[in-house]
C-alpha cells in the first residue's frame, strides 16, 4: 500500500522539500510506522518516505528514486556520502579538529545530527525512521572513521512528540565517552559528551567566531548567554580589555573557566563571570559600559507555534542592548530559531533599534559554518542568523 498526495498538493513534493503533512494527505495504509511508496493521487511515483500517523511530520520524504528503496544499506550510503562531503576537515594536526559530519534533512537524513570531537563522535537523534535505523548510522561512523567512541542521544525536546524514549547509547560497548579535548581555531576547549547543551559544542559559530575577533581590539565586551565561553575567549584573543562573560547556568559558567585554564596564553585577568538571566542583566547593567555586546541567546522559537512570542523576546533583548550599549558600539546578535526567518530577524532587529531611539548599520551578514550545510530544497535547514551592527545615537 502507498501513501497518496491530494491532488494539488504534490508541488513541494516535486521541488524536494522533505516533509510532508496530514492536510496534503488523501490516503495512507493502516499499520505499523516505516518506509512506503508515496504516489500522486494518479498513482504516478512521487519518492519513498517513512510514514508515522502519530508523528507531528507523518510523511518524511527519502528518496526520489523508484528503484532506491531506502533500508539499511540506503542509509549507510548517505551516513558515507555526507562524511566524505567534509573531507577537507580532516586534516591531521589541524587548528580545528571538532566539526558536523552529519547535519539532518540537509545531508538527506532525517532528524541525525552528528560532530566530530577529536577522537569521538556524538549523535542526536531527533526523529523515528533516525532512531529505528541507529544501527546503520553507528556502523557506518564505526566503519568510516574509527572514532575512539560514539556517544548516541536521542533529543528531549523531540521525545515527546515522537514517541521516542530519552536514551544515551555508547559504542562500543565501555568505551570511555566522558570528557574530551577539542579545537577550534586553535583555542582548545572541554568537552563533556555525556552532557552539555544538544550536541555539547555549538561548532556552526566556528566562523563567526573568527569574524568577531576584528572588532574586540581594547573594547570593554559583554557576551551574554556565554555558555561555554567561546565568543569570550575569542575575544581574549583578540585583544578585548576586559569581557563580562554571563550566563543563567552554573554549569556553563564552570566549563568556561575549564576552557580558561586550558588556554594559558589567553590573559584570565581580563575576564569576569556571572550567573544571571540574560533579560535582567540586561535591564539592570549601567549604560555606556560595553563598547561590544554579543547577544547569542538558546532558541527562543521551538517551533512555529512560538514565533510571535519569540519575536518579541528578540525584539526586547536587541532593544535593550541597543540603548544600552555605548554610541558607536558594536551589537553582535544572533537567532538559531529556525522558525525565524533571517527576513523576520531582521525585521525584529529593525523594530528594535526603532524603539530604542538609535541608528543601527549591518556590517555583516553572517550564519552557520558550511559544515552546516542549507539544502535549498529545504529552507528550514537555514536556522542560524547572525547580524554584526553598530550602533549609532
Amino acid at each position: 500500500m502507498s501513501v497518496v498526495i491530494r491532488e494539488g498538493r504534490e508541488k513541494s513534493l516535486l521541488r524536494r522539500h522533505p516533509w510532508v503533512f496530514s492536510g496534503a494527505i488523501q490516503s495512507f495504509p493502516e499499520g505499523e510506522a516505516g518506509v512506503r511508496k508515496v504516489v500522486a493521487s494518479t498513482g504516478r511515483f512521487l519518492a519513498w518516505g517513512w510514514f508515522d500517523e502519530q508523528s507531528h511530520i507523518p510523511l518524511r520524504l527519502l528518496s526520489w528514486d523508484e528503484d532506491c528503496k531506502p533500508d539499511y544499506d540506503w542509509w549507510r550510503l548517505m551516513v558515507r556520502q555526507s562524511v566524505q562531503r567534509r573531507s577537507s576537515f580532516f586534516v591531521p594536526d589541524s587548528p580545528t579538529n571538532t566539526f558536523r559530519i552529519i547535519h539532518g534533512e540537509a545531508d538527506f537524513l532525517p532528524g541525525v545530527a552528528a560532530d566530530v570531537y577529536a577522537r569521538s563522535i556524538r549523535v542526536i537523534i531527533s526523529s523515528r525512521p533516525a532512531y529505528e535505523n541507529r544501527n546503520a548510522i553507528v556502523d557506518e561512523l564505526q566503519s568510516l572513521l574509527n572514532p575512539q567512541s560514539i556517544v548516541l542521544n536521542t533529543d528531549p525536546a523531540f521525545c515527546g512528540i515522537e514517541k521516542l524514549k530519552e536514551v544515551t547509547e555508547v559504542y562500543p560497548d565501555g568505551a570511555d565517552a566522558g570528557e574530551t579535548i577539542v579545537r577550534e581555531s586553535s583555542i582548545q576547549y572541554s568537552v563533556n559528551l555525556l552532557g552539555g547543551q544538544k550536541s555539547g559544542f555549538f561548532c556552526d559559530q566556528r566562523e563567526n567566531r573568527n569574524r568577531f575577533e576584528r572588532y574586540v581590539k581594547n573594547q570593554t565586551v559583554l557576551d551574554l548567554c556565554c555558555y561555554s565561553g567561546a565568543f569570550s575567549l575569542h575575544a581574549l584573543r583578540g585583544g578585548a580589555r576586559f569581557v563580562d562573560s554571563v550566563d543563567a547556568s552554573k554549569d556553563a559558567l564552570e566549563s568556561l573557566k575549564k576552557n580558561l585554564s586550558l588556554n594559558p596564553d589567553l590573559d584570565a585577568s581580563r575576564l569576569r563571570t556571572e550567573k544571571a538571566d540574560m533579560f535582567e542583566y540586561l535591564r539592570s547593567m549601567p549604560r555606556n559600559k560595553y563598547s561590544v555586546i554579543v547577544l547569542d541567546p538558546p532558541k527562543l522559537a521551538k517551533t512555529s507555534k512560538g514565533l510571535e512570542e519569540a519575536k518579541k523576546g528578540y525584539k526586547d533583548l536587541n532593544r535593550v542592548a541597543m540603548e544600552k550599549i555605548q554610541d558607536g558600539g558594536i551589537l553582535v546578535t544572533c537567532s538559531c530559531s529556525g522558525a525565524l526567518t533571517r527576513e523576520d530577524f531582521r525585521t525584529v532587529i529593525s523594530w528594535a533599534a526603532k524603539d530604542a531611539k538609535v541608528e543601527a548599520q549591518i556590517l555583516e551578514t553572517l550564519g552557520q559554518a558550511e559544515d552546516h550545510p542549507i539544502r535549498l530544497a529545504f529552507p528550514e535547514s537555514e536556522y542560524l542568523k547572525v547580524f554584526i551592527l553598530r550602533v549609532l545615537k
